[in-house]
Formats: structure tokens, C-alpha cells, sequence
């Protein structure tokens, strides 16, 4: 339990590192204010799908309040709720235990893109909305609409980048089985 402990520690400090600079980093504005094509949700993907969802938590969690932190001077604390909750959603598409044995085939990538997808509807088109309204007293069709493309746009990113990064990975793994003895 102490090595999962660990492990999950480091994987935190080194995914919220990674969310940081890669949100710093590549940012693409759409045409709604304050809302942006985000590739580090990619990233989020591949770390919730390694190191569970408490590591996804805290990695979203993290990794979008200290980037709201150093890009804005403080941080949007229903988004960074909305992060922290993508990192646990997102552990949930994917069986860790396949994806370590090197399987992600179609079947996996379908799990995957469902879950991610219905996880970007409920977080961006639902929850962070109405924490925006609820905590900040933002104009509802104003917070709807940049959850709603925030929601797409993740959904997208991830379907095309996270899918990718997670293929990639089990393309590493050693297949059980593959290794014959001469």
C-alpha cells in the first residue's frame, strides 16, 4: 500500500507539473471569451488512466489552480473543481490492468471515448456552469455557453490526443503471452 501511496504522490507532482506547463504553454482561444482548446486534458487522460482516480483528482485539481494561479493571480475555483473531477472521470474509461498488459484496441477506445465524452457533457455543460452561477453570480447563458464549447472542444482533445497518448502507451507494453521460450 506505502509503493501505491508513493507512486500516486509522484505521479500528482509530475502530472499538475505537466497540466501547468502545458496549459501555459498551448493555449488555443476559440471564439468564446476565456475558453480555449486545452491539450493537457490529454495528458490528465493518460496519468487517471495509469494511477487511478485519486491521482486524477489531484493532478486536474492541482495543475488547473496553480495554472489559473500564475496565468491569472488566482484560480476559478469552479473550473478547477471541473479539472479535478475530468482526472477522476477519466480513470474510470479506461481498465488500467488492460491498458498495463498492452491492450487498447477498439473495443478499449470506445469505452474510453464514451466515458471521457459523457464526463465533458456533465462536468463542462453541467457542474462548472452551475458552480459558476451559484458561487461567482455569472450570467447563466454567458457560463452555459463556454461550458458547453469547453465540453466539445476537451471532448475532441481528448478523443484525438488522449486516444492517441493511450494508444501509444500500450503499444510500449510487452503483450502477455508474446514471449515464447526457444
Amino acid at each position: 500500500m506505502k509503493n501505491n501511496s508513493v507512486k500516486i504522490v509522484v505521479a500528482t507532482g509530475i502530472g499538475a507539473a505537466l497540466f501547468v506547463i502545458i496549459g501555459w504553454l498551448i493555449n488555443i482561444p476559440t471564439p468564446i471569451p476565456n475558453t480555449s482548446i486545452q491539450l493537457q486534458y490529454a495528458v490528465l487522460a493518460l496519468f487517471s488512466a495509469l494511477f487511478g482516480p485519486l491521482a486524477g483528482f489531484l493532478i486536474g485539481f492541482i495543475g488547473h489552480a496553480l495554472k489559473d494561479s500564475f496565468l491569472y493571480g488566482a484560480p476559478w475555483w469552479t473550473w478547477v473543481l471541473g479539472s479535478g473531477l475530468m482526472g477522476l472521470f477519466l480513470a474510470f474509461g479506461v481498465k488500467r490492468e488492460t491498458l498495463t498488459q498492452g491492450i487498447f484496441g477498439n473495443k478499449e477506445i470506445i469505452r474510453f471515448n464514451l466515458v471521457q465524452f459523457l464526463a465533458n457533457v456533465v462536468v463542462w455543460g453541467i457542474i462548472a456552469p452551475i458552480g459558476d452561477v451559484l458561487v461567482y453570480s455569472e450570467p447563466a447563458n454567458k457560463v452555459f455557453t463556454q461550458g458547453i464549447v469547453a465540453g466539445l472542444v476537451n471532448a475532441l482533445t481528448i478523443a484525438v490526443a488522449g486516444t492517441l497518448l493511450l494508444k501509444l502507451y500500450a503499444a510500449t507494453r510487452t503483450k502477455s503471452g508474446s514471449l515464447d521460450k526457444e
